[in-house]
């Protein structure tokens, strides 16, 4: 008398190998899409950060542009317009090596940079910390501000 419940011995190996092989092909698939979804996160890290880069070295060239044109309107030959024409240069030129520059290359750059100049590298990023800072403080919409007087009069500005 044979039992329904047992399984027969001999495809006890036939199911294992068929259990195995199907656990091997879901573990496959499994990475196949991590893979594709983590290289879909790469590509569109690496295309916003090209954008940012460009828009970057645009808004570099536009105050390079601002600046020659401030360097023209000075008395010819004196320092001030010395100065702003060497700024305006060094910044075209960051701006031109900004977008001939694979981003990879960048960050190398900067790091060989930090590493050479820790202290010019560590001033210049608070620098910029501040700029940014002020930058967005400055481009908030903000309103005259009103100052309350007595009750039922309005000054308008700052009276400290």
């Amino acid at each position: 008398m044979s039992n329904a419940n047992t399984p027969d011995p001999k495809s006890t190996p036939r199911v294992a190998a068929e259990a195995k092989q199907k656990a091997s092909d879901v573990t496959e698939q499994a990475k196949t899409a991590a893979r594709d979804v983590a290289q879909n996160a790469a590509s569109a890290a690496k295309d916003q950060a090209e954008t940012a880069k460009s828009s970057v070295a645009d808004e570099m060239s536009g105050v390079a542009s601002a600046l020659r044109t401030a360097a023209e309107e000075m008395r010819s030959g004196s320092p001030q317009e010395r100065t702003f024409g060497q700024i305006a240069e060094g910044l075209a030129d960051a701006s031109e090596a900004m977008r001939n520059k694979d981003l990879s290359e960048m960050v190398q750059d900067v790091s060989a940079f930090a590493r050479k100049n820790p202290l010019v590298f560590l001033g210049g990023a608070a620098l910029i910390g501040f700029a940014a800072t002020r930058f967005a403080k400055a481009s908030g919409t903000q309103d005259s501000q009103i100052v309350l007087g007595s009750p039922g009069t309005e000054r308008h500005g700052d009276f400290s």
